[in-house]
């Protein structure tokens, strides 16, 4: 008769552990509102910002062991705005992303590496125009928390440097500089089952 009860206690207890294992893997929607993609390139001898205003994405977080996490996003390359409508149609034109036949970049993360507390190097597959290459984001965790009308939030910041010439975008190389400074601020909410 003891042993049904302690078969069932085990049972029950067993279950539970799977289930808080289960519960610490997350996945947040990057919410573009309060998120941010900015970049900046040298032109002649001063940097010029710029932003993608339409993206998206998801970071699924293991907050017990963080280096299992992984992202992946979605940035629409005809939102790309520098404040001027004639520089940001010569952008989009095959001169440099050619957005009418590759309209969107993609960015899949493939490793986490922790470097200090709540910092790590993400390295991810990035795809502009029909070139993949492997970069590292350098990526700081700001939080996780409570937000408005009971949502759970976490937030990121993120940046690397490209190499523009490595994903097929050589022109004008006297008037621009090669290296493409990009800076990520994400504020993403824990998806609802």
């Amino acid at each position: 008769m003891k042993v049904i009860p302690r078969f069932l206690l085990l049972s029950v207890c067993t279950l539970g552990l799977l289930a808080s294992a289960h519960a610490a893997v997350e996945t947040y929607q990057i919410d573009p509102v309060h998120s941010s993609v900015g970049f900046t390139i040298r032109h002649f001898f001063t940097n010029v910002p710029g932003v993608f205003t339409k993206f998206s994405g998801a970071i699924t977080v293991d907050r017990d062991h963080l280096e299992n996490s992984s992202v992946t996003a979605t940035i629409e390359v005809p939102s790309v705005d520098t404040r001027t409508e004639k520089r940001d149609n010569h952008l989009r034109s095959p001169d440099f992303f050619n957005a009418a036949k590759f309209p969107v970049m993609t960015f899949k993360s493939t490793a986490w590496k922790q470097t200090g507390d709540g910092t790590f190097d993400v390295t991810g597959d990035l795809t502009i125009k029909d070139v993949t290459k492997p970069v590292v984001l350098k990526v700081k965790l700001l939080g996780f928390g409570p937000g408005m009308q009971g949502a759970v939030l976490s937030g990121w910041e993120a940046s690397t440097t490209l190499n523009r010439n490595d994903f097929g975008i050589t022109t004008f190389p006297k008037m621009l500089g090669d290296d493409v400074g990009v800076t990520i601020s994400v504020e993403a909410d824990l998806a609802k089952s």
